[in-house]
Formats: structure tokens, C-alpha cells, sequence
């Protein structure tokens, strides 16, 4: 197989001619009906592009879009019956690779494919975002270095040492703060604030923390030094 292929689509008939033109091609297709699905999908890892419609019944393909960018680089190509071109250069703007007009050729549809995944073979590996140098005390983001305190840096560290996994409030205390004499979850809130408005203050566009409500925090997989 050429690789894993997530198309988001909630009409069945079109996903299923999506899937027999990728299967045919040699893809291994994988079908998800909501938005919300998608990202679950996408940050468990193993997707090389997604096909992503517009109008799905949760979230709009735009906005899936927008979060996907926010945690991963994995290329999209919108499907949609918005031809319009605002909405073509919305698509392109927010992160897309590609937009494709119902109706359309099953058969161009994947040789878009396979050209968005060729120009991604020829690339040069892309820079590690995040670069930690333990002796130091150190982390770069974007090559620029972070100016943190012991514990932003601990924090961090942390979360990058175990992408897309959820650490609790407690499970952050444990690990950044387990020599602190008083400790508090709201420290945990305020230093990831902090963090986060350091990260912005160099790339306003990219948030690569997430908060899981009433849980704590992960962090997106990125190339990472």
C-alpha cells in the first residue's frame, strides 16, 4: 500500500467512490463522517493526507482545517460544492494543499494525490520545531530560543517528551513540581498560559498546546530535535 488516505465525507455513496479510486491506485483508504472524528483520527498518526469536505454535519471542513494546522503538517485537499473562488482562496489560506469542486473525476482526485504526496517526498525533511537542550536548559521553537523560567521549561520538556498524551493537572505537579514545597492546579494553568503566550509572541498562528477541559494538557507531534 502507498499509504494511509483519511477521507472526511458524510455521503456515503461519494466516500465509497473515493475509497474504490485510492484502493484501485494502491492507497489504503479510511472514512470518518464528522469533523471531530477527523482530528482524533489525524493525531493517532499514520494519515498521509487527508480529503476533507466542507460541509460536514459537526464542524465545517474550514475549521477542521484551521485545528489540523495547529497540531500537524499532513497535507488536505478540500472537497467540496463551494466553488467559489473566495472560498477556494479561504481553503488555500487557512492550510490546504488543494481543493477539489464537486462534482468531480475520481480518477484526477487521486492523481492530485499522488503529485501533493511526490512534491512531499522530494522535500527536504522539514526543520525540527522544537529543539531541547537538556545540558542548558534550553528549548528553541522555530529556531528561536525560549526564554523560560525552571518550571516553563520543565513543563515543556515534559509535554514534549510524550506527544498527543493527555497529562493531567496532577500528573504535571507530580513531574514539574515534585520538589516544590506548596503547590497548586492553578499553577499548572498559569504557567501553561505563560508558555503558550511565549510560543505566540513568536509564531501568533500556531498553538501547540491543548487543553482537554476538566483534564489537562497535551501537546501536537512535531519534528522535534
Amino acid at each position: 500500500m502507498l499509504g494511509d488516505i483519511l477521507i472526511v465525507e458524510d455521503e456515503k455513496a461519494i466516500a465509497d467512490t473515493i475509497a474504490y479510486a485510492l484502493r484501485t491506485e494502491g492507497f489504503e483508504p479510511h472514512r470518518c463522517e464528522l469533523g471531530q472524528a477527523a482530528l482524533e483520527r489525524v493525531a493517532a498518526g499514520g494519515i498521509r493526507l487527508v480529503i476533507l469536505d466542507v460541509g460536514l454535519p459537526d464542524l465545517s471542513g474550514f475549521e477542521v482545517c484551521r485545528r489540523l494546522r495547529t497540531v500537524s503538517n499532513v497535507p488536505v485537499i478540500f472537497l467540496t460544492a463551494r466553488a467559489e473562488e473566495v472560498d477556494r482562496i479561504v481553503g488555500l489560506e487557512i492550510g490546504a494543499d488543494d481543493y477539489v469542486a464537486k462534482p468531480f473525476s475520481p480518477r484526477e482526485l487521486v492523481a492530485r494525490v499522488r503529485a501533493i504526496l511526490r512534491r512531499l517526498e522530494a522535500a527536504p525533511a522539514p526543520a525540527p520545531l522544537f529543539q531541547v537542550d537538556e545540558d542548558a536548559l534550553l528549548v528553541r521553537f522555530k529556531g528561536e530560543a525560549l526564554d523560560l523560567t525552571r518550571y516553563e521549561f520543565r513543563l515543556l520538556r515534559t509535554l514534549l517528551a510524550a506527544p498527543e498524551r493527555v497529562f493531567t493537572r496532577a500528573d504535571l505537579m507530580d513531574r514539574v513540581w515534585s520538589e516544590a514545597e506548596e503547590t497548586a492546579d492553578r499553577t499548572v494553568d498559569t504557567h501553561v498560559k505563560t508558555l503558550r503566550a511565549k510560543l505566540k509572541a513568536i509564531d501568533p498562528s500556531l498553538d501547540p498546546i491543548r487543553t482537554h477541559r476538566g483534564v489537562g494538557y497535551s501537546i501536537g507531534r512535531f519534528p522535534c530535535a
